[in-house]
């Protein structure tokens, strides 16, 4: 018999289990992935649009925009959204540490740095994110 994967969307995460995993995130001092996470549940966007963010569409200048606009890949269509203050310290740490406010993907492949980084490779945080504060998969 053939294991059943469950069908349709996946629960949304409850506000402590956010928190939860912020907490984790920072003690294990992960920057990229609490800025990732951070403008994942901030944006509510497909991880396909997720990790194909660039930095213009989070920037203004040196500082961090209140609101964003990315076209979604699946739609077509543009997707505004308010990136809140955690989001916008978590994101502004995390591109002074990856070299400044410069053009290209906010979440760089380190394979290619002209790439995002994988669907997979952002499936595989997100795995550990909630293992690591003991959800299921």
């Amino acid at each position: 018999m053939y294991a059943r994967w469950p069908i349709g969307a996946k629960r949304a995460l409850k506000p402590q289990q956010v928190w939860a995993i912020r907490f984790w995130l920072d003690r294990v001092q992960r920057i990229r992935d609490r800025a990732i996470f951070d403008l994942a549940i901030d944006s509510k966007l497909r991880e396909c649009v997720v990790v194909e963010v660039k930095i213009g569409d989070l920037t203004s200048g040196d500082r961090i925009r209140t609101r964003a606009i990315v076209v979604q890949r699946k739609t077509k269509r543009p997707a505004q959204f308010e990136l809140l203050e955690p989001a916008r310290s978590s994101l502004l740490v995390w591109l002074e540490l990856r070299g400044g406010m410069i053009d290209g993907y906010a979440f760089p492949s380190r394979i290619d740095a002209t790439d995002h980084i994988s669907t997979r490779q952002y499936a595989r945080l997100v795995d550990k994110r909630a293992t690591a504060i003991g959800l299921r998969r």
